[in-house]
């Protein structure tokens, strides 16, 4: 009997992981640029491979041609840019805003941090301050995504 029980929770599990949708390596990799001197970014990317993700750094002295190659206006920047799929992440966006991003997939070609906003994955030793993540469509457009440390 308890083995029966066992058999249905674990099947039913398995029902419900297949339902959520596939969650492949390839969504849960990453290529992040950076400049060479940023240690901040470091810790930026610690935290994402922390919350389970790959992560590829590539070191630039300049990255605005990648935030222009994948769409970020710079006045959304922060100090790294990572590309995941079909998407920019700007700046120290929380995993769980990118997970968020890659479930719900929408129009949009970058999530963004703008600026170091202190307490933000990466940016812990900065203090604490409110921030929000910015979802960023083809045309520029910003629209609040996620709201962190209050704000």
């Amino acid at each position: 009997m308890i083995a029966a029980q066992t058999r249905r929770t674990i099947l039913g599990g398995v029902a419900a992981a297949i339902a959520a949708g596939p969650v492949s390596a390839q969504d849960r990799r990453m290529t992040a640029y950076k400049t060479p001197w940023c240690g901040c970014c470091d810790g930026w990317v610690a935290h994402m491979r922390g919350a389970g993700w790959t992560v590829e750094v590539i070191e630039r002295d300049d990255l605005a041609p990648i935030r222009a190659r994948h769409g970020v206006p710079d006045r959304y920047a922060g100090c790294h840019t990572a590309v995941v799929g079909a998407y920019a992440i700007e700046g120290h966006v929380p995993a769980a805003d990118v997970a968020r991003l890659l479930r719900e997939r929408p129009r949009a070609v970058a999530l963004a941090a703008p600026g170091m906003p202190a307490g933000s994955p990466g940016m812990e030793a900065a203090g604490r301050e409110p921030y929000v993540t910015l979802l960023i469509d083809r045309s520029g457009k910003a629209t609040v995504f996620g709201r962190h440390n209050g704000a």
